[in-house]
C-alpha cells in the first residue's frame, strides 16, 4: 500500500516539478544571457529579479488556494462547483496582477534609497520596466494551472512551460545583444523577453482550457460571471496566509540578494548565480509539496484519514530521496555548474563557495516545503504562517544581517557567506516547527473525527451552486 502511495504521488509530482522547473528555468535564461552580456548586466539582473519575485510570492502564494479547494470539491463529487470557483478565481488572479504591475511601476523610484550601488540602478530599472508588462498573464497563467493540477491534470503546465523558453531563449538573445533590427537593449532584453513569453503561455492555457475535452464538462468558461466577494473572501482566507507565508521564505532570499547588492557588482552577480542554481534545485521539492497538497485534499474531501497521512509520508520520502541528489550536485558540480553562468574568474570563485553552503540547506528546506505542502491540503494555513516568520525572519535574517553585515558589531562582517549561514538557520527552524505542526494537526484524535462527521468538511473555496 505504501509503495502504492509513494508511486501515484510521484506520477503526479513529476509534470509539477517539471512545470516548476520551468519557470525556473525563466531565472536561469535571463542569468546566462546576461551572465555573457556582462558582469554589470548580470548584476542588474540579479537586483530587478529580486526586485521582480519578492512581492510576486504573494499573489503566487495566494492562488495556492485554488489546488487544495479544486481538489477538495473533486474528492467529495462536487465538480459542478469547480467552474463557478474558477470564474471567481480568475477575477482574484486578475485583481491581484493588475496591483503587482502598479508596483513594480514605482518600486523602481525606491532602488536608490534602497542603497543599491549607482552602477547597478539603471539596469535594474529597465529589467523590471520591461518584466511588468508580463504580471497580469503571470497570475492568470498560474490560477489556469492550479485548476489543472488540482483536478490531477499536471502535464499542461509542463508542456507549456518548456513551450514558454522556446520562446524566450531566442528573444532574449535578439534583445539583450541587439539583432535581426531589434535595438540592443542589455538588461532590459531578458526583462521584455519574458513578458512576451509569460502572454504566450497565458494564452496558450485558456486555448487550452476552452477547448480540451477533460474540462468540457466543467464549462470553466461557460458564462460571464462578475467578482462576487464571497466566494473570493473563502479563496483569500485560505490562500493569503499561504501567499504571505511563501512570500516570508522568498522574501528572506531576496533581502539577502539586495543586501549583497550593497556590497557591489562581483559579489551580487556570485550570489545571483548561487542562488539562481538553489531556485532550480528547490523546483523538486516544491512540486512533490504541491501534489502532496493535491493528494491530502482530495483524502480530506472524500473523508479518509488515513489517506490524508499516507499521502504526506509518501511526499516525505521522495523528497528526503531528491534532496540528497541535490546536495550531491552542488557539492561535487558547483565549478562545472558555475561556468555555464560566467567567465569572470572572481564571479565562478564566489559562486562556487556560496554552492557549498546551498548544498547545507537541501535537506531543511525539502522537509519545510513538504510540511506546508500537506498542511495546505488540511487547509490549516495561518499558524504555519506564524511559525514561517519567526523562522525566516526572526532567526535567519536576524543571524544572517548579523553574520553577514556585522549588524549589532557583535562580529566582523562576513560578506555573503554570513548570510547565506542565515538561511541555512531560518530553514532549519522552519522544518522543525512546520514538521510538529503538521505532526500535532494529523493526530488520530485531531483529524479522524473531523473528516468522518457528515457536512463538517468546509471547502476552502467552494461555491455552492445557490451562491455561486
Amino acid at each position: 500500500r505504501f509503495r502504492h502511495d509513494v508511486a501515484r504521488t510521484a506520477l503526479l509530482a513529476a509534470p509539477l516539478v517539471a512545470g516548476h522547473l520551468s519557470t525556473g528555468l525563466i531565472g536561469f535564461v535571463d542569468s546566462v544571457i546576461a551572465g555573457r552580456h556582462g558582469t554589470d548586466t548580470l548584476a542588474a539582473v540579479a537586483v530587478g529579479t529580486a526586485l521582480f519575485w519578492l512581492p510576486m510570492m504573494v499573489p503566487l502564494g495566494t492562488l495556492l488556494s485554488v489546488p487544495p479547494a479544486v481538489s477538495q470539491l473533486d474528492g467529495h463529487g462536487r465538480r459542478e462547483e469547480v467552474g463557478p470557483l474558477f470564474r471567481q478565481a480568475m477575477w482574484l488572479a486578475a485583481g491581484l496582477g493588475l496591483l503587482l504591475f502598479c508596483f513594480l511601476t514605482a518600486v523602481v523610484h525606491a532602488l536608490e534609497p534602497m542603497g543599491i550601488a549607482p552602477s547597478i540602478v539603471p539596469g535594474a530599472t529597465a529589467f523590471l520596466h520591461g518584466i511588468r508588462w508580463g504580471v497580469p498573464a503571470l497570475t492568470l497563467y498560474v490560477c489556469m494551472r492550479y485548476l489543472s493540477d488540482g483536478l490531477h491534470f499536471t502535464v499542461p503546465g509542463m508542456v507549456l512551460g518548456f513551450g514558454g523558453l522556446l520562446v524566450l531563449v531566442p528573444l532574449g538573445y535578439v534583445l539583450t545583444w541587439g539583432a535581426l533590427g531589434f535595438p540592443e537593449l542589455g538588461p532590459g532584453g531578458p526583462g521584455y523577453a519574458s513578458a512576451v513569453m509569460l502572454w504566450c503561455q497565458a494564452i496558450a492555457f485558456a486555448l487550452y482550457l476552452w477547448r480540451g475535452r477533460r474540462f468540457a464538462g466543467l464549462r470553466l468558461f461557460g458564462r460571464f460571471e462578475p467578482p462576487r466577494w464571497a466566494p473570493i473572501r473563502r479563496l483569500l482566507a485560505v490562500g493569503l496566509p499561504i501567499g504571505v507565508t511563501v512570500a516570508m521564505e522568498g522574501g528572506l532570499f531576496v533581502v539577502t540578494a539586495l543586501l549583497i547588492g550593497r556590497l557591489g557588482e562581483v559579489p551580487a552577480a556570485a550570489h545571483q548565480i548561487a542562488i539562481n542554481v538553489a531556485s532550480l534545485c528547490f523546483m523538486v521539492p516544491m512540486g512533490l509539496a504541491e501534489a502532496t497538497t493535491v493528494r491530502v485534499g482530495h483524502a480530506l474531501g472524500r473523508g479518509d484519514g488515513d489517506g490524508v497521512r499516507r499521502a504526506a509520508r509518501a511526499g516525505l520520502l521522495i523528497v528526503l530521496g531528491t534532496q540528497a541528489a541535490s546536495a550531491l550536485v552542488l557539492l561535487l558540480g558547483n565549478q562545472w555548474v558555475v561556468g555555464f553562468y560566467t567567465a569572470d574568474a572572481a564571479v565562478a570563485a564566489t559562486a562556487a563557495g556560496l554552492m557549498l553552503y546551498a548544498a547545507a540547506f537541501q535537506f531543511p528546506d525539502g522537509v519545510q516545503v513538504i510540511s506546508a505542502g500537506a498542511l495546505r491540503g488540511l487547509g490549516d494555513t495561518r499558524v504555519p504562517m506564524l511559525l514561517a516568520a519567526v523562522s525566516y525572519w526572526g532567526v535567519g535574517m536576524v543571524l544572517g544581517s548579523m553574520l553577514g553585515l556585522g549588524l549589532g558589531g557583535f562580529v566582523e562582517p562576513m560578506g555573503p557567506r554570513g548570510m547565506w549561514m542565515g538561511l541555512i538557520a531560518g530553514l532549519s527552524v522552519a522544518a522543525v516547527l512546520l514538521g510538529l505542526r503538521y505532526r500535532r494537526s494529523t493526530r488520530p484524535r485531531r483529524l479522524d473525527p473531523l473528516l468522518l462527521r457528515p457536512g463538517s468538511v468546509e471547502l476552502p473555496g467552494g461555491v455552492s451552486p445557490a451562491s455561486g
